[in-house]
């Protein structure tokens, strides 16, 4: 399945994520934001379940900012997953 989800609050605008049928990330794609640490972020994740990423990363800030680009990509894996439940 592949989502793309509009950010809200941070640098990047937009992240693209392809899940396999058991829930494990197998891309991420940031749009704009820091490239080094969201290339880092994306290769960190990669492999792992979307439930581990989102309980790890949920919540995360930056700066003075209640959200961060971690927190914004939880998010997006949530949204991914409900819609992934609805539609199956």
């Amino acid at each position: 399945m592949e989502y793309c989800y509009k950010t809200r609050g941070t640098c990047s605008t937009a992240i693209r994520i392809e899940l396999d049928d058991a829930d494990v990330i197998q891309s991420v794609e940031f749009l704009n934001g820091c490239a080094g640490n969201l290339s880092g972020i994306s290769r960190l994740v990669k492999g792992k379940k979307a439930g581990e990423i989102i309980a790890l990363l949920k919540g995360t800030t930056c700066g003075g900012k209640p959200t961060s680009c971690p927190d914004q990509l939880s998010k997006a894996l949530e949204e991914a997953l409900e819609l992934k439940k609805r539609t199956a």
